[in-house]
């Protein structure tokens, strides 16, 4: 099997799709190694899942990336599934909780990335998921922060994914659209397809055993923001109810 003896580190697994994942994986076969600012929800997980060991990390800090990459030490596979959400429009821009989502959605990976990869290549293996966010093909009303930080985590996977194909380190990014969780509860609109944590962590799974390198999720309702730039952009907001 693709991932029995392998050893993954989720980031961002203290719950939601990060946490179904984690334990998909252990089933599998995989070891798991779970990271989260949460402690507490870390041991926990450690319990639940046989093959889990929880390393505490908060990606926003360069000391606690770095703390967290020694203590994790070498991997398989990176599966970095952060995603803060907090709605937002241009009209109520909030610069804190803007930069708290690039942050936290973007630039931890870059945290976590710029010292992990370079070793993934030069060994010549390993296998590196970004979850992105079908958010991040277009720009949607009330999103700001959000949007942006995800179009930049998706692209960030297809500059890497240029750089390693040829290197052994295969690179992929998946983007689903709404997960049930504490997050898009936030939400007062309609969320067309909906999905539940542990159905998404089955579909991302099913991406990781894949070639593909982007899968995008679920259909139908993918295909309206896959091919969003193809649209002009007041259709493409009205077919959003914008």
């Amino acid at each position: 099997m693709m991932f029995q003896g392998k050893t993954y580190w989720i980031v961002g697994a203290s719950e939601g799709l990060g946490c179904a994942l984690a334990h998909l994986l252990a089933e599998r076969g995989a070891k798991v190694i779970v990271s989260a600012r949460n402690a507490d929800r870390l041991a926990t997980l450690e319990a639940e899942i046989d093959r889990a060991r929880g390393v505490a990390m908060d990606v926003t800090d360069p000391k606690s990336v770095t703390n967290a990459i020694q203590q994790v030490g070498e991997v398989d596979g990176i599966v970095y599934s952060v995603g803060l959400y907090d709605p937002m429009s241009a009209a109520n821009w909030d610069s804190d909780r803007a930069l708290a989502m690039a942050e936290a959605n973007y630039l931890g990976a870059m945290r976590v990335l710029g010292p992990t990869v370079p070793a993934m290549a030069a060994r010549g293996a390993g296998h590196i998921v970004l979850i992105g966010s079908l958010a991040g093909f277009s720009g949607l009303p009330g999103a700001i922060g959000y949007g942006s930080s995800k179009a930049a985590l998706m692209h960030l996977a297809e500059d890497m994914y240029a750089d390693l194909r040829n290197t052994g380190v295969r690179v992929q990014r998946v983007n689903p659209g709404f997960i049930r969780t504490r997050l898009t509860a936030k939400n007062d609109f309609s969320m067309p397809q909906i999905m539940e944590p542990d159905v998404t962590a089955q579909e991302v799974l099913r991406a990781m055993q894949s070639g593909r390198f982007s899968t995008s999720f679920p259909k139908p309702f993918a295909w309206l923001f896959t091919g969003s730039r193809f649209l002009p952009r007041r259709l493409f907001l009205k077919l959003m109810g914008a």
